[in-house]
């Protein structure tokens, strides 16, 4: 943009234009900056963020260097298709939210993050706890397995207050204070880590008596708890 100035124009009115000018362009360029968050050629704390956690879910191989390459972009595809989300390969505030990176233009939607969180550790707690922590993971990555199916309602409420659907509900055992453990394992499951293997149900072999579960799939076992689809 060209700016023509007149030549009897005050220093002072010169002076508050270009200050104006000045201030509008980095407004812009910071609503640019925040509007593109972390891509392709990006460096910095939140590329190291995404690395360690895509590490940590078996996403990612590479180096934790904060430099977002083509290795980084190779996992943020996967853990978008894997995950549901839109496959471009840029940590956008959706992928970063699943992640559980949050950011100043994703913090609105971080009362119902937490509300969702609570809710999941609170299962993990009344059903697993004391099971290995692969296994809590487990069973809050069910819980999310049902809300994809359309075999179940699809919130995270709605599966877990579904009629019958967990001993903990029904012995009044959701309502108890989950430890640190049970809402890390939570998280880790909204994060996309799935020790299940992709099943929607889960029993104790030792304790169950209904001959439909037994007829189920399994994916696997882990501790006392065997999951199946």
């Amino acid at each position: 943009m060209i700016i023509k100035i007149k030549k009897n124009a005050k220093p002072i009115v010169i002076i508050t234009l270009l200050f104006t000018l000045f201030i509008g362009y980095n407004v812009f360029i910071r609503s640019q900056e925040i509007q593109a968050l972390s891509k392709y050629g990006s460096r910095g704390s939140e590329v190291t963020q995404i690395q360690t956690k895509l590490k940590r879910w078996g996403y990612y191989n590479g180096n934790i260097d904060g430099i977002y390459g083509s290795q980084t972009l190779a996992a943020v595809k996967y853990f978008q298709r894997k995950n549901g989300l839109t496959v471009d390969g840029i940590a956008g505030p959706a992928t970063l939210r699943a992640m559980g990176i949050y950011t100043s233009s994703s913090s609105s939607s971080s009362s119902s993050n937490s509300s969702n969180l609570n809710l999941l550790a609170r299962v993990v707690y009344g059903e697993a706890r004391g099971e290995p922590y692969s296994g809590q993971v487990a069973v809050a990555a069910v819980v999310l397995n049902r809300v994809k199916s359309s075999k179940f309602p699809n919130s995270i409420s709605g599966v877990v207050y579904q009629a019958g659907a967990f001993d903990a509900v029904r012995d009044g055992q959701i309502n108890l204070s989950p430890n640190s453990t049970a809402i890390k394992a939570a998280q880790d499951a909204l994060n996309g880590w799935d020790p299940s293997y992709g099943a929607i149900y889960y029993f104790n072999p030792s304790t169950a008596t209904n001959k439909w579960i037994w007829s189920r799939p399994m994916t696997v076992t882990i501790g006392r708890h065997r999951f199946c689809k």
